[in-house]
């Protein structure tokens, strides 16, 4: 089948608008007509070379998003056509030793590397086969990915909103409840205000944090932190100064979802003695962490996660439930919708640092 889609011909160069074959769904697979799709800082990482799951191009960038199943494989019970999903980032197997463990994230059963890094072929470009970007690859018409990955979701519920708990949301949220733990009444820094950083306040305000402190060199994302729950906001200049001003002996909970070089080491330096700091934005690869050793030695903790340590089926029917309810705010992440022709506009605004999130919609 012919479909429209978004392909990253190479590395620093715009997407182009391309005419591309897709294959039906094979055993155990859905093919998904994307509805919508989230343009996420991962997408810039590869188009820049930097991301370590992006093959060479060509291939199709994008991973957040929601649909409609079109049709599906041989074996496949979970998903039937005309069903509306939302495509998680993993499909754990749920049968080797993380999986058994409950930490679906860590998944690694045999097709799990495959999929991660592009999935097996589906689509060709002029007979060239063109992998897709984490196995989605949804700056396109259509996918095809396991049906493991396929959530369901309300009929009614609005793709462009639902796309947004495949990553962005998930991975701010699971930060707090999955991976911190974050208890009522804690004291919270969020270091990083774009789309993954205004969800790690929003589990906060989820979780019954009492201060909640946001951190950025934007002064118009701080504005953004304050209306999703910021109580306080400041331009870091000295971090750990400036929190423990604010929070006498410094933060329990300390989140750096900017992935800069340096600000995990001051994120981590503004908790308190058995404090935790939790890295959520990805650095550059093979990049080390300088910690001050000595902080360790107050019983503090450092973390990391992956994708909010999720469990798909668990977590996003759960996050789904929270914003139809009006106790997650999904909607004001939205800074504009745009169609796939303009998606390197949309990519020109994420980079630009004007968007919380920016919706590619079909």
């Amino acid at each position: 089948m012919l479909m429209r889609a978004a392909v990253l011909t190479r590395f620093h160069a715009p997407m182009e608008i391309r005419e591309v074959e897709i294959a039906g769904p094979g055993p155990g697979e859905a093919r998904v007509r994307i509805m919508a799709s989230g343009v996420c800082g991962s997408d810039l990482k590869a188009i820049d070379g930097k991301s370590p799951v992006a093959s060479r191009p060509p291939f199709i960038l994008g991973h957040e998003s929601a649909g409609v199943v079109e049709s599906v494989g041989t074996g496949v019970t979970t998903v039937k056509p005309g069903d509306h999903v939302i495509i998680a980032m993993n499909g754990p197997c749920g049968r080797c030793r993380p999986c058994g463990a409950g930490l679906f994230h860590l998944c690694s059963g045999p097709a799990r590397l495959p999929t991660i890094m592009g999935g097996p072929p589906r689509v060709t470009l002029d007979g060239q086969e063109t992998r897709r970007f984490i196995g989605i690859g949804a700056f396109a018409e259509y996918t095809v990915v396991s049906e493991s990955m396929c959530v369901r979701i309300a009929a009614d519920a609005p793709f462009a909103a639902m796309c947004l708990l495949a990553c962005g949301v998930v991975t701010g949220v699971g930060a707090v409840t999955n991976v911190a733990k974050v208890p009522p009444g804690a004291t919270v820094l969020v270091v990083g205000c774009g789309g993954v950083g205004l969800n790690v306040i929003q589990g906060a305000v989820l979780a019954g944090a009492t201060t909640i402190v946001a951190a950025d060199v934007a002064e118009p994302k701080l504005k953004l932190a304050e209306r999703f729950g910021a109580t306080h906001t400041l331009l870091p200049a000295d971090l750990p100064r400036q929190v423990g001003e604010l929070v006498k002996g410094g933060v329990d909970y300390a989140f750096d979802a900017t992935g800069a070089p340096g600000v995990l080491s001051r994120a981590f330096a503004a908790t308190r003695s058995g404090g935790t700091a939790v890295m959520v934005g990805s650095p550059p690869q093979g990049h080390p962490a300088e910690i001050d050793t000595g902080l360790l030695f107050a019983s503090r903790r450092l973390m990391g996660t992956q994708g909010g340590d999720a469990a798909p089926h668990r977590d996003l029917p759960m996050l789904a439930a929270q914003y139809l309810r009006g106790r997650l705010d999904l909607d004001g992440l939205i800074t504009e919708r745009l169609p796939l022709d303009e998606i390197n506009q949309a990519v020109d605004h994420v980079r630009q640092g004007t968007v919380a999130r920016t919706v590619i919609t079909f």
